[in-house]
């Protein structure tokens, strides 16, 4: 595997979460969300949109009773269902309930950790700060990624090491009593934020030679063709990485596919996270077929003329040819890149 998982603090929107009987990874900044009854198996992956007032949460998480808790500045929402926002209601964080790096429901609890300073507040009632207690977190529960808790655990995300990415299992954030270590399942990987570039390799752009042209005699000549290039996304190739997952139709009918969204966010990811700093947006989505552009170039005596054509990979597999192509006088690549930056 190559790559890093981009870690909560570094990723707007996305969160995990659990109730009793599923696990949910919520991709807001791609307007839904995957529900799995098994991370460790992926089983049961399947994917839905998120209903509008339940996006840009800064915070997600969910209670025993299976509901869930979208978190926006001081004030929290609590719905029954995520993709319908049925039985929703607002509250107004306690103050002592606010600013936290995490937050997590466990049993009868809900847990806000504050990652930097060590601690973590445990309270019935976010809205009321009841029973508000705070505890030192125990060291190896302090460097998660993510946290989320059920009926009867906690869980921590781990950065991954030589096993890969996996999350660590315990029934006390205090002592990291009875404590395990799973992995995720590679099925669920490129759903997370940077997991296709683990899965797939890192993204990077390159320039890529579509044809030479040469006049070998000693006057001038005006070449008038039309060039043959790729343009758009390897959609069919890129599905792939859905196989095992049930999509929920109006993802594809709202933004065009998912695994575009994926693509994009991936792209638009700092090479740190296996990304290259760019904004795709604007380029061509469809299915990739290739298109002509009428080219008018005139050759100088014994000129060599090279056509080059722009494409974003993910490790070995071109993934977006872009429309941006460049007529040069020398054999080296050029050295722009032809897309706007991402905002990160």
């Amino acid at each position: 595997m190559s790559g890093r998982i981009v870690p909560k603090k570094m990723a707007k929107g996305v969160d995990f979460c659990a109730v009793r009987h599923f696990y949910y990874i919520v991709r807001s900044d791609l307007g839904c969300y995957m529900r799995s009854t098994s991370f460790h198996y992926g089983e049961d992956l399947e994917v839905f949109s998120l209903h509008p007032a339940c996006r840009d949460g800064d915070h997600y998480l969910a209670d025993k009773n299976d509901l869930f808790y979208i978190i926006k500045g001081n004030y929290y929402r609590r719905v029954s269902n995520m993709h319908q926002d049925t039985e929703s209601a607002t509250y107004t964080l306690h103050p002592n309930c606010r600013g936290g790096d995490f937050y997590l429901s466990s049993g009868d609890s809900f847990y806000i950790i504050y990652q930097s300073q060590g601690i973590y507040r445990e309270t019935k009632n976010m809205s009321t700060g009841e029973d508000s207690v705070e505890y030192p977190l125990h060291p190896d529960c302090s460097n998660g990624l993510y946290y989320f808790g059920n009926h009867e655990f906690y869980y921590c995300v781990k950065p991954q090491d030589i096993w890969g990415i996996q999350y660590q299992r315990s029934t006390n954030i205090h002592n990291n009593s009875n404590s395990q270590t799973f992995s995720i399942h590679p099925s669920i990987i490129p759903f997370l934020p940077g997991g296709i570039g683990v899965s797939k390799g890192p993204a990077y752009g390159e320039w890529v030679c579509i044809k030479t042209i040469s006049n070998d005699s000693k006057t001038p000549i005006q070449w008038q063709k039309k060039v043959t290039k790729k343009s758009g996304y390897e959609k069919e190739k890129m599905c792939t990485i859905e196989h095992n997952w049930s999509v929920s139709s109006t993802i594809s009918a709202e933004t065009g596919g998912l695994s575009k969204l994926i693509c994009q966010s991936q792209f638009s990811l700092t090479t740190e996270y296996g990304g290259s700093s760019v904004n795709t947006e604007r380029e061509n989505w469809n299915e990739a077929t290739e298109m002509e552009e009428l080219l008018n170039i005139t050759l100088q005596p014994n000129q060599i003329i090279y056509i080059w054509a722009y494409q974003l990979c993910l490790g070995n597999n071109p993934v977006l040819y872009c429309r941006d192509i460049k007529v040069l006088d020398n054999s080296n690549p050029p050295t722009e890149v032809p897309l706007p930056p991402a905002a990160n």
